[in-house]
């Protein structure tokens, strides 16, 4: 058994190359020799958001608390909300934030494959992230 306490681990920033706007994210977990999963708890302040990414196993996503929008390439925009779960398939070209107006969080859980959990890809334009409202 591992128990992880909380603020063992500190918050960090999230990078420019990974968000657009103030984010906020806790490691919960990390893989190790048996668990190939990690998991990060995110906050996102209003307007923030990821860039496009991929995960080569997929992501899931545990809205908890607040507004946000989430949407796949291609895809309409979708308004999420605390308690709703999210699943990207596996190397499904998508971004995600909170709403123009309201903060979000979620946990973030992703796998990972030889080592690697996403492919950061170019940022969610202005003009796209507009298009949510």
């Amino acid at each position: 058994m591992e128990i992880t306490k909380v603020g063992s681990k500190p918050s960090f920033k999230g990078p420019k190359d990974w968000f657009t706007g103030n984010v906020w994210a806790d490691a919960l977990f990390d893989p190790n020799e048996s668990r190939k999963v990690a998991g990060t708890h995110v906050r996102f302040e209003p307007g923030a958001r990821t860039v496009w990414h991929t995960h080569p196993l997929g992501q899931t996503l545990i809205i908890t608390s607040g507004s946000g929008w989430v949407q796949c390439e291609g895809g309409p925009i979708e308004e999420v909300h605390a308690g709703d779960v999210v699943w990207f398939e596996a190397n499904e070209k998508h971004w995600h934030g909170a709403t123009a107006t309201n903060g979000m969080s979620h946990i973030a859980v992703q796998e990972s494959l030889n080592g690697k959990m996403v492919d950061w890809l170019e940022e969610v334009t202005a003009e796209q992230y507009s298009k949510s409202k």
